[in-house]
């Protein structure tokens, strides 16, 4: 229930330097004031809002559980817009679990997943797209991921579609005032002009559309496959790309007989690379299973990066991995540059209508090239320096979808020379399914959806 106090550690599990109990309510600072004995004598309930005071948590026998700091925010200024005190304790698994006991011992109860931002958002601190990037702050694999993320939590985003709904709404009016005074005789007039707007409106959303696909893959990353048979550098460019030693790399063919997965910040954008086992005919059982996921990974895939040796002729497990990337997203990479070639760029591409880079995973050459290259497929010719406007999920694109689809109702209504009102009523369930994206119209169910995906204490 929205009047309750909650609480919950706020702060990552395990150890470290600081843990931070927080309490949100109208109950926070007398739940706060049972527990925590400031150094100065004082109670909690003297000090003014915006101050850390000193002293220590204390047990129901008044004995120290921790030196803490109390953080005090009153409302509404504060995350909740409620009463919130915030406890930072030492940060060990122990203090942090008796500390956050103590507050449900004096009338707190345990806060659910994203409840705090949850409040935030029924307290009008935030809009629904704001609250959504708290999440896809905490996140962010990448700068441009974060980028995104920011630009949603500072209102950059949702300015835009509130920006479209007030254009909406003031055609609503300039209908409506035309249904109510029929003498008038501008039907024409008035309908021209709403026409024009909402031409223009459908045309920015169509703008925003084209950035959903990148805000997706900038949220979750792009599920990228590094497919090739046995000994073409495939763990090798996996490293090279994490900039770790995350692969065992050796001349052993088979080495790799299982997917490994990772994150790769490659150019700004996050990519779950998927690391597979050599394409090649074995009879060996546990390899021969590595092989066959591999197959799958590079159909389920968004991206592949398909290795082939330049320093050995192509062969028949060349010309599978060939034939596995028909209708697939991918960029070929000519492997070992460094070494004399027997195989050339232009003979590889010839069998592929994918470009084909020549890199050197040992030498760490062409990787540049590789970069831009998976940065031009996710941008795909969007401004790269504005990510804090991208459509970041496929909920927010769908709503756009079918705001425009009401949009586009409205336009051959007006084309069909049909009513005023019917006009009004295709506008109004556009400005209406639009207000879902900044929480403004959206039901209770799609909103506990949306929160019951963040982490506790958030």
């Amino acid at each position: 229930m929205q009047g309750d106090t909650i609480s919950a550690i706020a702060t990552a599990q395990g150890e470290g330097g600081i843990g931070i109990i927080r309490l949100s309510g109208g109950e926070a600072l007398t739940v706060a004031d049972k527990m925590f004995r400031p150094a100065s004598g004082k109670s909690i309930l003297d000090y003014p809002s915006h101050r850390a005071v000193y002293g220590t948590v204390v047990d129901e026998e008044g004995r120290t559980v921790d030196e803490a700091m109390a953080i005090i925010m009153k409302a509404p200024h504060s995350y909740t817009r409620e009463d919130v005190v915030e406890l930072q304790c030492h940060g060990g698994v122990m203090p942090l679990r008796k500390t956050l006991a103590l507050t449900y011992a004096y009338g707190a109860r345990p806060a659910e997943g994203g409840e705090f931002t949850k409040r935030a958002f029924l307290n009008g601190r935030l809009d629904l797209s704001q609250a959504q990037a708290v999440m896809d702050i905490i996140t962010a694999k990448t700068d441009r991921s974060l980028k995104m993320a920011t630009g949603h939590l500072t209102g950059q985003f949702s300015a835009q579609i509130k920006e479209w709904r007030h254009e909406i709404l003031g055609q609503i009016a300039h209908l409506e005032a035309a249904i109510d005074f029929p003498e008038d005789e501008v039907d024409d007039v008035v309908t021209e002009e709403v026409s024009d707007k909402v031409s223009e409106v459908r045309q920015n959303i169509a703008k925003f559309l084209k950035t959903a696909g990148t805000g997706r893959i900038l949220r979750e990353g792009l599920m990228t496959a590094i497919v090739g048979k046995p000994n073409v550098g495939k763990s090798s460019l996996l490293n090279a790309l994490l900039q770790e030693e995350r692969a065992i790399v050796t001349d052993i063919p088979g080495t790799t007989r299982d997917s490994i997965e990772e994150y790769a910040n490659v150019g700004g954008v996050p990519l779950r690379i998927i690391d597979t086992a050599g394409i090649r005919a074995t009879e060996d059982v546990v390899e021969r299973i590595g092989v066959e996921k591999a197959r799958q990974m590079v159909n389920e895939a968004a991206l592949v990066l398909a290795l082939f040796d330049g320093s050995r002729p192509l062969d028949k497990e060349d010309e599978e991995i060939l034939e596995l990337l028909q209708g697939r997203e991918a960029i070929v990479l000519l492997n070992k540059s460094d070494l004399a070639p027997v195989v050339t760029a232009a003979m590889l591409q010839n069998k592929t209508k994918t470009a084909v880079l020549e890199i050197s995973t040992k030498e760490q050459h062409g990787l540049d090239a590789l970069t831009a290259a998976i940065q031009d497929k996710v941008y795909g010719g969007q401004v790269m320096t504005d990510e804090g406007s991208f459509v970041s999920d496929e909920r927010q694109a769908n709503i756009l979808r079918q705001a425009d689809s009401h949009l586009a109702a409205a336009l051959n209504t007006i084309e069909a020379g049909m009513g005023l009102d019917f006009i009004s009523i295709d506008l109004r369930s556009a400005w209406e399914k639009l207000g879902e994206i900044t929480g403004e119209t959206v039901g209770e169910d799609i909103i506990d959806e949306i929160f019951s995906k963040f982490c506790i204490g958030k």
